[in-house]
């Protein structure tokens, strides 16, 4: 695991009850603040999703902490450097216009370690980064694997499907938002309890 600090309508349904302002809220990197392009390791191939930047300033407005937990398989696989990863990371970061708290898992799934999504060890690292606990943070990625790794920690997950999303993990998510704005609005509603 790394940390890299860069300076820089469809119904939901619910998960278990927590609170309704959470105290921090992890992202999902790929898909879910930008375009998922594999193995990237060119920062200029960077494109922030709709309302990301938004969305972070949203937070940072409301003084809520946030974090990225993103699984970087190709450093395992020799596809990426760390380096590559970080100028991905602080391109990221820039053009989301503010600081931005990096988690990475460079494992392949092979290697079983317990930081790779849907296990929790990047999540438990953010959150102990972050100075705060897993069920009382939400989760926003785009993948069944962020929503899984949300469960283990006990972390309101909210899935924001891109058109890689597989239906099954729509379909198993605890709520599904059409965007990071309309995800961060539930994020912020009173909990209705289990669907």
């Amino acid at each position: 695991m790394s940390l890299d600090v860069m300076e820089a309508p469809r119904p939901a349904r619910r998960a278990a009850a927590v609170p309704a302002r959470p105290e921090a809220v992890l992202f999902d990197r790929d898909g879910t603040l930008c375009r998922d392009v594999p193995y990237n390791g060119d920062p200029q191939r960077v494109v922030p999703m709709p309302a990301a930047a938004a969305a972070l300033r949203q937070l940072r407005q409301r003084g809520i902490p946030t974090a990225v937990v993103s699984n970087q398989s190709g450093i395992g696989r020799g596809l990426l450097t760390w380096e590559a990863v970080h100028a991905v990371n602080a391109r990221l970061a820039a053009v989301l216009g503010g600081a931005v708290a990096f988690h990475v898992c460079p494992h392949v799934p092979a290697d079983g370690c317990g930081c790779r999504k849907p296990a929790p060890g990047l999540l438990v690292t953010a959150c102990h980064t972050l100075g705060v606990r897993p069920p009382r943070v939400v989760m926003i990625g785009d993948i069944g694997a962020d929503m899984a790794a949300a469960a283990a920690v006990g972390a309101r997950g909210v899935l924001v499907p891109t058109p890689a999303t597989r239906r099954e993990e729509i379909a198993a998510a605890p709520e599904v938002a059409p965007d990071l704005l309309a995800a961060l609005a539930q994020a912020f509603s009173a909990p209705r309890g289990p669907a």
